[in-house]
């Protein structure tokens, strides 16, 4: 079978007939296919359709629930806790997101927790859903356990994603989008489809000593926390998977280190559970809280300005701003297509056979 580049509007049907054919409402279903779909549309590829398969075996297991009730169980004017019934974190984070905005509306900042999640995309859509509302947006998940901590051969913390959002006023938003690892594990994954090696830094085997086999999770390895050993950093990628892992789950009574819910379902479920499910945290500052939002926008734009004209290092076209290639990729694939790898490819017709979908 070989690789396909298919239509983002066909994409998007297929996707959300899943979800519906899960039993998931209307109005859910679209949501959730709208997110996912972002991380194909902005170059993510390891967090689009190629986890939909993931999240139906998570169904079958039980694990998600397709129609929840999502409810707030704590709040304050500025904050509150949501509890996700179990439900897809595509759908999950999206409501959480817009209670923190609505609180930001009221008060000048929101900033809500969740527990009882599951996976929920990309950290970058639901923090750029802020923009619109001259906010910015934060957003953040804890993961199952796939990193190990500087020093250990111990997985206990997940690749823990932080996304950041700042509108601008003519220029594009800021969007700084990132995982707490040296990679997200989705790109190991890619690698493995392909048979590829990983590069240096990466992760390490059983006996934490740095390997490029991207194969090394299967046999008792470990991602690497951001900056790969010791001497490059990895202390400080480590600290920054643990703040989220806090504000996450610690914060909202969900699962943390060690006892997050791993995405594959036929993993065994940890024992030993302190929370519930997994945990996503999530803000928004209104800029008029700070200042006038049209200041703060024309100071963006010159501040995006100054670092696009920084000079480059000989062999590099120009300095980026954080946002600038998913943008750019958003745009060539919404014209020309998704292209999908022939791994995926056939997990989408099995998809499609099973719930009787044409694709």
């Amino acid at each position: 079978m070989a690789d396909q580049i298919i239509s983002y509007p066909q994409l998007k049907g297929f996707t959300e007939s899943v979800f519906l054919a899960m039993g998931c409402p209307d109005a859910d279903a679209a949501t959730a296919a709208t997110v996912l779909l972002s991380a194909d549309l902005r170059g993510i590829d390891s967090h689009g359709v190629a986890r939909l398969s993931g999240y139906v075996r998570l169904w079958e297991a039980g694990r998600v629930n397709a129609t929840p009730s999502l409810r707030i169980i704590h709040e304050t004017p500025s904050t509150a806790v949501v509890d996700g019934d179990s439900g897809l974190g595509l759908v999950v984070a999206p409501f959480a997101m817009k209670v923190a905005m609505d609180k930001a509306a009221a008060v000048g900042t929101g900033w809500v927790s969740v527990q009882n999640s599951n996976h929920y995309g990309i950290a970058g859509y639901h923090a750029m859903m802020a923009l619109e509302k001259d906010m910015i947006g934060i957003s953040m998940t804890n993961a199952s356990p796939l990193v190990a901590p500087t020093f250990s051969v111990e997985r206990l913390l997940g690749t823990n994603p932080i996304c950041v959002a700042i509108p601008a006023g003519g220029e594009p938003a800021f969007v700084a989008d990132l995982a707490t690892t040296t990679a997200a594990n989705g790109k190991l994954e890619i690698l493995q489809r392909k048979n590829l090696d990983a590069p240096q830094g990466w992760i390490q085997d059983k006996d934490g000593i740095s390997t490029v086999d991207a194969h090394a999770l299967k046999t008792g390895g470990a991602l690497l926390p951001l900056g790969g050993d010791r001497e490059h950093g990895s202390h400080k990628g480590y600290a920054l998977g643990s703040i989220v892992d806090i504000f996450s789950a610690v914060l909202s009574g969900a699962n943390y280190g060690p006892w997050v819910p791993p995405f594959p379902a036929y993993v065994p479920m940890p024992t030993g559970m302190p929370g519930k499910g997994i945990g996503h945290f999530f803000g928004a500052m209104r800029i008029d809280a700070f200042r006038p939002a049209d200041d703060f926008k024309e100071h963006m734009d010159n501040w995006i300005r100054r670092f696009r004209s920084a000079k480059p290092v000989e062999g590099q076209e120009k300095v980026l701003i954080p946002g600038d290639p998913e943008r750019e990729m958003e745009g060539e694939r919404m014209q020309k297509g998704i292209p999908l790898l022939a791994p995926v490819v056939k997990d989408l017709e099995d998809l499609a056979q099973k719930f009787a979908i044409k694709f």
